[in-house]
């Protein structure tokens, strides 16, 4: 009994360990990707309703930044981003759109940007409420 507690305690030591987030030095060079907005709430939709949002960004660092993925969380989840890369003071674009068919109630759909950024990995969020499609009942 004593080693399984030794054992989850030395487990939960490790992986409080790797939760930390790294800190960005703010006087590193680099790219940097920065979000006018990181969320959209879309209040609520109807059952089979399509939205879409744009996420602006700009790059406020002082090299080139060059998104290398796009990552949604589920199918229902489509994107739309620059390949180029954006230079430094340049904003650019992500397009995301949802479409709610086949889902009902609170929906968080997370989109991670990776890039070659100081900040690598960033996230925006599409949230929407949906309500069940009044002529299907």
């Amino acid at each position: 009994m004593k080693h399984v507690f030794v054992f989850f305690l030395s487990l939960f030591f490790i992986q409080s360990a790797f939760a930390q987030e790294t800190a960005i030095d703010e006087n590193a060079d680099g790219p940097r990707i920065k979000f006018s907005e990181d969320t959209k709430d879309f209040g609520d939709i109807t059952q089979g309703d399509k939205v879409s949002h744009t996420f602006e960004f700009e790059n406020t660092g002082n090299e080139p930044l060059i998104l290398s993925n796009v990552l949604t969380t589920c199918g229902c989840t489509a994107t739309s981003w620059p390949r180029e890369p954006i230079t430094p003071g340049e904003t650019a674009k992500i397009d995301v759109s949802f479409n709610s068919t086949g889902k009902m109630g609170r929906q968080n759909k997370v989109v991670t940007v990776v890039s070659n950024a100081l900040n690598a990995q960033e996230r925006v969020k599409l949230i929407a409420n949906v309500l069940p499609n009044k002529e299907a009942q």
